[in-house]
């Protein structure tokens, strides 16, 4: 809401559409919070199941052309500080990336921008649910995202082994449970 406050009611914070412009800080933002030491920081690393790296800017630069592809962020003074990547697949909509600084998580960031994203799915492409993909054995993350009422579909999906645009697998076995919520 207008006074900033995170109750969980609703509340949806500002978020802008991601330009070329925001490429570079968005790499940096998401590599930060999904991989690597920086990401020990906050409770969303992937360290322990994938290295490499999460995003390139080429794929992010192909995210933000395509249509029906947006990418929204959140500042605070100049430094973005949360993204998310909203894809239109028909009535529904595929939300993926994330992203909160690792320093600034537990505090309702990453609440307030997933409200923030399925509002702006409803409202500008008349979504009816927003659905996901997560890694099976996060159990911690999708508990987080049912709090939030998604629910699993049981539909589940590989991982895409050899592919190293996802990052390089540290486990085997690794795929995706689908998560899904009504949004209208």
């Amino acid at each position: 809401g207008p006074s900033g406050k995170l109750d969980g009611m609703g509340d949806e914070l500002d978020v802008r559409l991601a330009t070329a412009a925001d490429i570079p800080a968005l790499v940096s933002l998401v590599n930060s919070a999904y991989r690597g030491e920086s990401s020990r920081a906050g409770w969303a690393t992937e360290e322990h199941l994938l290295g490499g790296i999460r995003v390139d800017e080429q794929r992010l630069r192909d995210e933000l052309a395509a249509d029906g592809s947006v990418v929204l962020v959140h500042e605070e003074g100049d430094e973005l500080v949360a993204c998310v990547h909203l894809e239109r697949t028909g009535d529904s909509c595929y939300l993926g990336m994330l992203t909160t600084k690792p320093t600034l998580q537990a505090r309702g960031l990453g609440r307030s921008m997933l409200a923030s994203a399925e509002q702006w799915a409803a409202t500008h492409w008349h979504s009816h649910d927003v659905h996901m993909t997560v890694i099976s054995v996060r159990d911690t993350l999708i508990a987080w995202y049912e709090r939030r009422g998604y629910v699993r579909t049981g539909e589940r999906k590989p991982f895409p082994y050899g592919d190293e645009r996802w990052g390089v697998p540290k486990v085997d076995d690794l795929e995706f449970v689908v998560l899904r919520k009504s949004v209208i």
